[in-house]
Order: structure tokens, then C-alpha cells, then sequence
């Protein structure tokens, strides 16, 4: 098979979050413990940072490899989901793995995946630690899927473990609380390895002291520890919690392992995420006259920040263009968006997506008024063809809705 055939293979008959939602949710790590011992278990030669956390997860995992790139390492980094293309998943110091490389593990192993109902992303995870393992990575930042505790990632022993925040999101199976998805999340945190807590509230804080009580693991809460943050390119409001995180996460990884990254890394590392990881989607820019503005910011947490932001922008009219997935909870999230905004609503181009009718109907009780459009892009081009120059656009409710615009 070639590239395009065996990623198609890969989304089309395995079970795949991305594409389902809850049926894709494995109950236990059962499956990739078969894969990663088949594979000659590639992870324990790994060392690894890994990341949890409702929000944030993304970008942090980005700023941690920029940063230690900029420190001169090789840089593994396994992130989801993507954007346009699987491969923007798994890189190596920015650069995308091939897709010979992607062909060949696929074709080699597609018969053990077939027999052992493997997942996509349980697939996707030993892909990306096979891979690692053979390109000798000195150090690899893996970004947990969905959850923690029985995320297929979560085979691995890092140097450190970083959970970014807690907020109600994937209720249906990781649990309806704060303190209930705070265990989930915790599940990361293994035996006498230090962790990394990014925002917290009460209730989600005694669980993770809890759990690290528990692992004798040394706790480390940045949002108390770090006072200096410094800038980014990546400019987000909500990136400010996340720089605390990496900079605690350096920190820890410079006392405890031989890993020796200088404040100029850092610093240099926190301004050149893009250029050096290729990160988008985060509060990023794609038009002038008229500003437009698309982030992936999908649940309460993520959207009541971007949402305050919007609101320090100068502009005259503001248009957003707001799709979602049905698994959202639209009254958590729709009395966040502005009443003076004129809405462009569209569906995502996955079964996932919800129908414009839902959306629309939802939105009205909000007093949030707009028309309904078949895709993505029509959605957008009447925005843009309706903005002012003085206007602001704003495009987002799904990593989805990112996903298709045609500017990307």
C-alpha cells in the first residue's frame, strides 16, 4: 500500500477516538503491552517526558521540545490529534516522520494488528516508539491521548510526568468530576518519579498529592513555584500556565537527570515553538485587515479563556465561524460565546461532527444568531468575504473546524 492507502487503512478499519468517540476507549493497557512486547518493547529504551491534562497538553508538549532542541538534543515528540496529516503526529527536532517509514511498520506488522484487534492510536503509539527507538531520540516528549491512567502511552517510565490542568471534558468515560477525571489524569504518575502539576483547584490538588503520596513520587506545583515567565511566540493568554509548566518540567529535568538545558535555551526554546516544532492552531494568526484568529480550544476551560481574549482585541464587527463534535456539552460552553458577534455555523467533515441544525437551534437559546453552511470553508469564505477590514474573525469550537480551513 501506498502512503495515502495505508493511512486510510489505518483510520477506516480500526477503531479510532478520533473518528468514534467512546467505542474506540480501550478498559486496560492489555493490548498495547502485546504490541509494545512485539515490537521488542522500544519504549524502555526511551527517555521520555510525559504529558497529561485537559487543556494545554498540546502546546506544552510543543514548548518542551522547542526548548530542548535549542539545547542542542535530538527530540522526539508524539502528539494528537493532527491537523491535515498523520505524520505531523510523530517528529524528530521538528521534521515529520516519512512516509516510507509509516508504509513499511504498517505492512510489516498489519497482520499482528489484524489478529490482535489493535487500535489506531494503540498503532500510532508503538509507530512512534518504534520509531524513536531506531532514530536514537535522546529524548522524546509523549503527549497522552485521552486521560491517563489507561491511555495506550502510559507503558512508558519517564524522567518526569507533567499534568497541565483538570477540567470537565470526555465525561462519558473518564468521570463526571473534577476529582474523578483528576485520578484519571494522575494515573500517569509512577514510582519515585517526580511530577509536574500545571493549574490545579482544591479537589483536583489532593488527589494529585494523594497519588504522588502514594508512588513516593516528588511533587512539583508550577503555578506556586515559578514567578519569572517568560515570552513566546506562541501568544495565546492561556499559554501563560503552560510556560510556568515547562519551565518547572526544566527545571526538574536539569536537578534530577543529565540533562542540562540554560535559562538562554528556555527562553530562546519558548519564542521559536513554531519555527522549531511546526505547531498550529494555537491562537494563531492567519489574516490581517481583517484580523483573523483560529484556535483549537474545544471545552469550558479552553474557550473561557480564548473568549476573554477576543474581548481585548479593537475591532468593529466580529465573526465566528463555530462548529463542534457531538459528544460537546453545548451548555457549558455556548453562554461563554459573545451575544454581539454575527455566527457562521458549520459542521466538521467527520462523523463526529454535529449537524448545523443542532448547533444553530442550541446557539439561538443563547441569543447567538447566525446562518447555517454546508462545510468548514464555505463557513469561512462568507466571513471573510462579509469582514470589514476594521472586523475580527474568529474560527474554532473543534480541532476539527482548525483542521479544514484552507488557509492552513
Amino acid at each position: 500500500m501506498n502512503y495515502q492507502e495505508t493511512t486510510n487503512w489505518m483510520f477506516n478499519q480500526l477503531p479510532m477516538y478520533q473518528l468514534q468517540g467512546a467505542s474506540a476507549y480501550k478498559e486496560d493497557l492489555t493490548n498495547i503491552k502485546l504490541l509494545a512486547e512485539h515490537l521488542g518493547n522500544p519504549e524502555r529504551g526511551l527517555k521520555c517526558i510525559h504529558v497529561a491534562g485537559t487543556n494545554g497538553k498540546g502546546s506544552t508538549s510543543h514548548m518542551l521540545a522547542s526548548v530542548l532542541q535549542e539545547a542542542g538534543y535530538k527530540v522526539g515528540l508524539y502528539t494528537s490529534p493532527h491537523l491535515k496529516d498523520f505524520r505531523e503526529r510523530i517528529k524528530i527536532n521538528g521534521k515529520e516522520i516519512s512516509e516510507n517509514f509509516v508504509c513499511e511498520f504498517i505492512a510489516k506488522h498489519k497482520d499482528f494488528f489484524e489478529a490482535n484487534d489493535m487500535s489506531f492510536f494503540e498503532m500510532s503509539v508503538g509507530l512512534a516508539f518504534d520509531y524513536f527507538a531506531s532514530e536514537k531520540t535522546d529524548i522524546a516528549i509523549i503527549e497522552v491521548g485521552l486521560g491517563g491512567r489507561l491511555d495506550a502511552t502510559n507503558i512508558i517510565t519517564p524522567l518526569v510526568s507533567v499534568i497541565t490542568n483538570i477540567d470537565l471534558d470526555h465525561t462519558q468515560f473518564l468521570g463526571t468530576t473534577h476529582s474523578q477525571i483528576a485520578g484519571e489524569k494522575a494515573g500517569i504518575i509512577k514510582p519515585n518519579i517526580p511530577v509536574v502539576i500545571g493549574e490545579y483547584i482544591p479537589e483536583t490538588k489532593a488527589v494529585f498529592l494523594a497519588k504522588a503520596g502514594e508512588k513516593n513520587a516528588p511533587i512539583y506545583f508550577a503555578s506556586e513555584l515559578i514567578s519569572e515567565v517568560f515570552p513566546s511566540d506562541l501568544i495565546g493568554d492561556y499559554q501563560f500556565h503552560n510556560k510556568k509548566t515547562v519551565q518547572q518540567t526544566i527545571a526538574v529535568l536539569n536537578d534530577q537527570s543529565e540533562f542540562k538545558v540554560s535559562d538562554k535555551n528556555v527562553k530562546s526554546g519558548l519564542l521559536r515553538v513554531v519555527k522549531n516544532t511546526g505547531l498550529q492552531g494555537r491562537w494563531q494568526q492567519l489574516g490581517e485587515n481583517p484580523k483573523i484568529i483560529c484556535d483549537t480550544a474545544h471545552n469550558k476551560h479552553g474557550l473561557a479563556v480564548v473568549m476573554n481574549q477576543i474581548q481585548k482585541e479593537t475591532f468593529e464587527n466580529l465573526h465566528i465561524v463555530l462548529g463542534v463534535v457531538n459528544d460537546k456539552d453545548l451548555d457549558s460552553i455556548l453562554p461563554l460565546f459573545p451575544k454581539k458577534a454575527h455566527y457562521y455555523f458549520c459542521r466538521p467533515d467527520s462523523s463526529r461532527g454535529l449537524s448545523t441544525e443542532i448547533l444553530q437551534n442550541a446557539a439561538e437559546k443563547y441569543n447567538l444568531k447566525g446562518e447555517k453552511y454546508d462545510s468548514v470553508e464555505a463557513a469561512f469564505l462568507e466571513a471573510k468575504k462579509n469582514a470589514g477590514k476594521n472586523d475580527f474573525i474568529y474560527v474554532g469550537g473543534s480541532t476539527f473546524v482548525v483542521a479544514e480551513l484552507p488557509l492552513l
